[in-house]
């Protein structure tokens, strides 16, 4: 499997709905040894580490489609630096720039697992600690209110992150959200959806439990059902559902002649008052 295919992010807004698609041909059963199972989830900070190292800042391209998708991220006519937003796994800055020029009134906060990812964004001419802050942070381990304030934020983005999470891990790294998000503070999620066609890309040795794969490169995809998603907030208390479905994207190749469903699933849950 290609890299492009298996950390594409299609950014068009495609059809929504509440039911998943119709399910692929998958494997079900995985054959990766205990071995390689135990070596992927003790490597998984070297292996972004390696990501950025190949790829530096040319892999993912600026994420524009964001303010499109959540209006949240738009200016509303407040104050500069009046509303304060974290981006979980901010790589090398593709989301916290374009932010940064379009809504003055965001303070932006960026953490990420990988060391060199961070560095990257710090070494950009437009990081300003005026405006954002970058950090490494494993938020299923680390607490987040050893650099952010505890319940100071209004927004936190999680956009294809949780899926690059075990299943496991999870619950502490959303329990993690809920520390520095406000009383009415909002998440907003976009990821990777139960039956995308990368998930039949997968073979049975990439297979690490159920809709969890390990990619190529050491990284991990999971693939959301919207039920998982929803309860996964809803355990962690104080969180209501806003807004929790799938948008399905065809995706044509024209040089090969195939036709893909892309299939991510796209949530807001705000934290009580």
């Amino acid at each position: 499997m290609s890299l492009e295919v298996e950390h594409d992010e299609t950014k068009d807004e495609g059809s929504r709905g509440a039911g998943a698609p119709s399910p692929l041909q998958v494997d079900t059963v995985s054959t990766m040894s205990a071995f390689q199972h135990a070596k992927l989830i003790k490597d998984t900070t070297k292996s972004w580490d390696l990501f950025y190292k190949r790829n530096t800042t040319n892999f993912f391209k600026d994420r524009h489609w964001t303010d499109r998708e959540f209006p949240e991220l738009r200016p509303a006519g407040g104050e500069p630096c009046s509303k304060r937003l974290l981006e979980l796994g901010c790589g090398v800055g593709n989301f916290i720039f374009p932010l940064v020029a379009s809504n003055p009134e965001l303070y932006i906060y960026g953490c990420d697992l990988s060391t060199r990812a961070i560095d990257f964004v710090k070494a950009d001419p437009n990081y300003t600690e005026d405006r954002c802050k970058a950090f490494v942070c494993d938020i299923t381990a680390v607490p987040l209110t050893n650099s952010i304030p505890p319940e100071s934020l209004d927004l936190i983005s999680a956009l294809f992150v949780l899926s690059a999470i075990t299943p496991g891990d999870m619950p502490h790294a959303i329990s993690n959200l809920k520390s520095v998000l406000k009383p009415g503070g909002s998440v907003l999620v976009r990821d990777y959806g139960l039956n995308d066609a990368a998930m039949v890309r997968f073979k049975s040795t990439s297979l690490m439990q159920d809709r969890l794969y390990a990619r190529q490169d050491g990284t991990f995809s999971y693939f959301f059902s919207t039920d998982f998603l929803r309860k996964l907030f809803e355990d962690a208390g104080d969180f209501e559902c806003d807004t929790c479905e799938y948008v399905v994207k065809e995706v044509v190749n024209r040089k090969r002649e195939l036709t893909m469903t892309r299939v991510f699933v796209q949530a807001r849950f705000t934290r009580r008052l």
